[in-house]
């Protein structure tokens, strides 16, 4: 079956976070272990996705026009989630320095997958990377009360839209390296290297802040990052799975229905968003 790119789907909204004076990298004050975690995915979104935008660009004068169009869009949300978390991370690398150096590895792992691949499996990198998106997307919906009860509404909402949008934008890179590529064998490839990249990077992160917060020994802390992460892993590896099957689309996976509806209240005069609660 023929799955046509939905480019109308996929809007621009420019989106303004105004985090207060005092926060911390703690910002889910009853679990402090889920807010590093989260921070530290925010600090791979500067390297990660203007990786993705670099090769889908490189992309765009080979795809038709329809394609093209949504690509456009696709790659106009990536660019707003890179300034939003690039402005995050400011504040939590002046909260914990230790970060610095954790930034400057990450920047050099992404850049070494990108000058070490061909466009093709560079583009298989990032469908893969959105599908692993779209999976956290479902995880943290359905996990939204412990990872948000009680917590800066703020950050909250900036991982919120983020993840929304990526399952708005899950068909994106697929369709484009699907339109140039279609190896199911550098899919695969890319899906391994960029859930490595995830997990090595969010364990670290977590580490230095859990230290930086005195929280290192505490044993429920681990306890508790264990647990979601084998959960976690339930949710997206199954996801690879199905997303490296021949004819699999990420049309048909079934969106979250509170995400996608909490976008809907966008208002594009004020660049604002209901402030997510749980």
């Amino acid at each position: 079956m023929s799955i046509e790119p939905e480019a109308a789907a996929l809007p621009t909204r420019r989106v303004r976070f105004d985090y207060p004076a005092d926060l911390q990298t703690a910002w889910n004050p009853r679990h402090p272990e889920y807010s590093f975690a989260a921070n530290s995915v925010s600090l791979l979104m500067p390297h990660a996705e203007p990786y993705f935008v670099r090769v889908t660009r490189a992309a765009l004068p080979e795809l038709e026009p329809p394609l093209r169009a949504e690509a456009d869009a696709y790659l106009r949300q990536e660019a707003q989630h890179h300034a939003q978390h690039r402005k995050f991370n400011d504040i939590l690398v002046a909260r914990s320095p230790g970060l610095q150096r954790l930034d400057r590895w990450m920047a050099r792992a992404y850049g070494r997958v990108e000058r070490r691949r061909s466009l093709r499996s560079n583009l298989a990198f990032a469908a893969a990377s959105e599908t692993i998106a779209y999976s956290l997307a479902r995880w943290t919906e359905r996990h939204a009360g412990q990872m948000f009860d009680g917590a800066e509404p703020v950050p909250s909402s900036l991982f919120m839209w983020h993840l929304a949008e990526e399952v708005e934008h899950k068909s994106a890179a697929f369709d484009v390296w699907r339109a140039l590529d279609g190896s199911r064998r550098r899919y695969a490839a890319g899906a391994i290297t960029s859930l490595v990249l995830l997990a090595i990077f969010t364990w670290l992160g977590t580490m230095v802040m859990l230290r930086d917060a005195g929280r290192l020994l505490r044993p429920m802390s681990h306890a508790r990052l264990v647990v979601s992460g084998v959960s976690l892993a339930f949710t997206i590896l199954p996801d690879l799975a199905v997303s490296a099957r021949k004819h699999h689309h990420p049309s048909q996976f079934t969106d979250p229905i509170l995400l996608s509806n909490w976008l809907h209240a966008y208002d594009p005069a004020t660049g604002t968003l209901p402030v997510w609660s749980t």
